[in-house]
């Protein structure tokens, strides 16, 4: 298996990265009243150290009352600026660049159940099909959040992210934007169809990237599946899917981080491709795949127990090489293993370990890995 693909560099407007291998997003609930800790920032800048090419924070709140659904996860407001320029720097003191990924969590408040700031805020005040949670959003509050993101982009840029992300995916708030089951606006926010309901993620992606400027890369995170329905797809077929994204890119994303639960998975039948593959197909900018890389579980088996044991990278290696996507997603291999590229890279396949629960979700001095 030759991976040497994978470590050839790529620019994406004005940040190059050395590799193609990505730490996305991971929430990893160690950021108390919200502002990260000094564990955090050591944490990112040991996976800087083992050459990932791109670290992506956890999802981190844009300064909307409800828009984090846990005390313990991360804030980007300004009690917690100067905890994040301290992540920030000591990830560029190993040469490596980090974004930020802008996050609201909707209505999708099913962590802490005793723990909810109020208003919750989302398109219609539904969690889920016939669960309701908090209030349906009025013009108000939705102009509000907009304004929210931007904030932080801005901030971000000031603070020397290296780019933005903005989390759309996993039935979070965008995301319930999108779904029709959780989007039943009858005014210019929903729609009858996904190209009507993508409206809001729109105007979001608008303001921020008026925000940061044109340079700055600027990364979306999509998925079909949700957390309240793993078997959900928004697009049903390529021309969809097409469609959907063409309006999502058009605002100036120059990534979409297509999120599965097993990257290996076809999107749709008739063809292997998975999703990053389509989207990189149906608009020609940059993907990231994610989703269970290099282990034999899926995140969410996962959450409920399930240890993951390493597997092969051959499948990947081939989807990469094809030209199915630009950039991989590794997640919970790297939460054990600071040097899991490096093993990679050397073939030493056969000292990647196993990955369990419980080490996973640890303590600040297990974080310390």
């Amino acid at each position: 298996m030759d991976v040497s693909r994978l470590f050839e560099p790529i620019t994406i407007k004005s940040m190059t990265l050395k590799n193609r291998f990505v730490m996305p997003a991971m929430s990893r609930y160690h950021c108390p009243g919200g502002v990260p800790t000094k564990h955090f920032a050591a944490y990112h800048r040991r996976r800087a150290k083992g050459q990932v090419g791109l670290s992506i924070t956890g999802a981190t709140a844009i300064d909307r009352p409800a828009a984090n659904n846990h005390p313990d996860l991360a804030n980007y407001r300004p009690d917690s600026y100067d905890a994040w320029q301290h992540v920030v720097d000591e990830v560029h003191a190993e040469d490596g660049p980090i974004m930020l990924q802008l996050w609201h969590a909707g209505a999708l408040f099913n962590v802490e159940p005793d723990w909810q700031p109020a208003p919750i805020e989302s398109p219609s005040g539904l969690m889920a099909p016939g669960k309701p949670m908090g209030v349906a959003m009025t013009e108000e509050m939705i102009a509000d959040t907009i304004a929210a993101y931007a904030k932080a982009a801005t901030k971000a840029k000031e603070q020397g992210f290296d780019g933005v992300e903005i989390h759309a995916a996993h039935g979070f708030l965008i995301d319930e934007f999108f779904w029709d089951a959780t989007n039943q606006r009858t005014d210019r926010w929903g729609g009858k169809t996904l190209v009507e309901r993508s409206r809001f993620a729109v105007e979001v992606i608008k303001a921020v990237r008026a925000a940061i400027g044109p340079d700055m890369p600027l990364f979306l995170r999509i998925s079909q599946w949700k957390e309240q329905d793993y078997d959900v797809k928004l697009a049903a077929n390529p021309d969809e899917l097409r469609a959907w994204l063409e309006v999502l890119v058009e605002p100036g994303v120059d990534c979409l981080d297509c999120s599965q639960r097993r990257f290996w998975e076809a999107e749709f039948e008739g063809s292997d491709l998975n999703f990053a593959g389509w989207a990189k197909k149906l608009t020609g900018v940059p993907t990231m795949t994610a989703g269970s890389v290099g282990l034999n579980t899926d995140v969410m088996t996962f959450f409920h127990g399930a240890d993951a044991e390493p597997a092969p990278l051959d499948d990947l290696v081939r989807r990469f090489d094809r030209g199915d996507f630009d950039l991989v997603g590794v997640g919970r291999a790297f939460l054990v293993d600071a040097n899991w590229i490096l093993k990679v890279r050397d073939s030493r396949f056969d000292e990647l370990t196993a990955i369990q629960p419980k080490k996973v979700m640890a303590t600040d001095e297990e974080l310390a890995v």
